[in-house]
C-alpha cells in the first residue's frame, strides 16, 4: 500500500482520527501490516555520514529504525542527534530515551526537540545500570523510571502540558513505546507489567530477544486473557547468532537473554555457524508471525546489519511490500506498482 495523502515523499503524514502522531510506524501498524524495525548501532563519531551509512542498510527493508541512547550503558553519539539526522532525509526513527542519563526536565526538553524535528516515535526505557557500562564512574539519574517516563510523556502529548502543569504551545505528535522480556521469570508477571505500561501510554512494545516460541505462544495467551490483545502493537525481538560459543556466552552475561539447548546444539552442529544463525533468525519470524497478536518483529542484529536485508527478504514476512526509504517514490513514479509500496 502506499499513502495517497503523503504531501511529499518522506515528509510528516496528515495524522488520521484515533493517530497521535505523523508517522510511518504507526500508520503502518494501524492498516493491519506486519511491521518491521531495526537498531542502529550509532557511531563513535561526529560524522553525519557515519549515521547515513548505517541506516542505508536497511533501506527497503524495515518501518522504522531504532537509535538507542546510550544502550549497555556505553557512550556512542546521542538518539537525539541521529534521529535528528535520520529525519533530514526523511527515515522513520525512533528514538529510545533512558532514564539512566537525564532528569526529568532535560527529558521532557528532549521530547519537545525531537517532535519538532519530526521523530514521530519514542521508546521510553529506565536504562543499564552504569555498572555495566564503559564509563563505571558516571553517576546514575534515574529521576524516572519507564513507568513514569511514559506518563510524562503522555501529558506532554495529550494534555499540553509539563509534569510541573505549566502549558506547552505546540504538543508532541507522537507514538509513545516500551520495551518488555516475557522470556525470564518471572513469567506470570510479564503480562501484567505490559498492562501497567500500556495504562501508563505504551502503545506500542518491542521485547527482548526471542529464540523460545513455546514460552512466546504462552506469554501470547496471557496478553489475551487479560484482555489486552488490540490495545498495543507488540513487535517481537529476534536477532541472527554467530556461533553456539556467541550464543552461550550471552545467556550467561547478557541479562535478560534466554537462549534454549536447543538452539546452541543447532548451532555447535553447523558447518556454518554464522549462516545457520540467520536461517534460526529467519525460521523464528516465519514462526511468530503467525501468532495471534503479534504485530511485527523487531530485529536486532548488532555488528550483523548487514544481515537484516537477507533476513528480512528471505523470511518473506513483508508480502512483497516495499517500506519508504529515500529514493523508493523514484522508483514507484518509474512504473513500479502501487501494492508494493508502503
Amino acid at each position: 500500500m502506499r499513502f495517497d495523502d503523503e504531501p511529499v515523499p518522506g515528509y510528516p503524514l496528515p495524522i488520521l482520527p484515533g493517530h497521535t502522531s505523523p508517522g510511518r510506524l504507526e500508520r503502518v501498524l494501524r492498516a493491519g501490516a506486519f511491521a518491521v524495525t531495526t537498531e542502529l548501532d550509532p557511531p563513535d563519531s561526529a560524522d553525519p555520514e557515519d549515521v547515513y551509512k548505517r541506516a542505508r542498510i536497511f533501506d527497503g527493508y524495515v518501518d522504522a529504525i531504532n537509535a538507542t541512547d546510550g544502550s549497555g550503558a556505553n557512550c556512542h553519539m546521542s538518539s537525539l542527534a541521529v534521529c535528528a539526522l535520520l529525519t533530514r532525509i526523511g527515515y522513520a526513527p525512533v528514538m529510545q530515551i533512558s532514564c539512566r542519563d537525564k532528569n526529568r526536565i532535560a527529558i521532557q526538553g528532549d521530547i519537545l526537540g525531537g517532535a519538532a524535528m519530526g521523530v514521530a516515535n519514542m521508546l521510553c526505557l529506565s536504562g543499564d545500570s552504569v555498572q555495566s557500562g564503559d564509563h563505571p564512574q558516571a553517576k546514575p539519574v534515574f529521576d524516572l523510571d519507564c513507568m513514569s517516563l511514559l506518563t510524562i510523556g503522555r501529558t506532554l502529548r495529550d494534555e499540553h502540558k509539563f509534569q510541573s502543569g505549566r502549558k506547552v504551545t505546540f504538543a508532541p505528535r507522537v507514538f509513545f513505546g516500551a520495551a518488555a522480556n516475557p522470556f525470564v521469570p518471572p513469567f506470570e508477571w510479564r503480562a501484567e507489567r505490559i498492562a501497567k505500561k500500556v495504562e501508563a501510554g505504551a502503545q506500542f512494545i518491542q521485547t527482548q530477544y526471542c529464540y523460545d516460541v513455546p514460552r512466546l505462544k504462552t506469554f501470547m495467551q496471557q496478553i489475551e486473557d487479560i484482555g489486552l490483545l488490540g490495545k498495543v502493537f507488540l513487535l517481537i525481538g529476534v536477532g541472527p547468532l554467530r556461533s553456539a560459543k556467541a550464543a552461550d556466552w550471552m545467556r550467561t552475561n547478557v541479562p535478560g537473554i534466554h537462549i534454549p539447548d536447543a538452539v546452541i546444539k543447532r548451532m555447535a552442529g553447523a558447518d556454518k555457524p554464522a549462516l545457520e544463525g540467520r536461517q534460526i533468525c529467519i525460521d523464528l519470524i516465519q514462526e511468530i508471525k503467525d501468532i495471534k497478536g503479534v504485530s511485527g518483529v523487531h530485529v536486532m542484529a548488532f555488528r550483523q546489519e548487514d544481515t537484516v536485508a537477507e533476513i528480512i527478504q528471505r523470511s518473506g514476512v513483508l508480502a512483497g511490500r516495499v517500506p519508504w526509504y529515500p529514493g523508493r517514490d523514484t522508483l514507484y513514479q518509474s512504473g513500479q506498482s502501487e501494492k508494493e509500496t508502503t
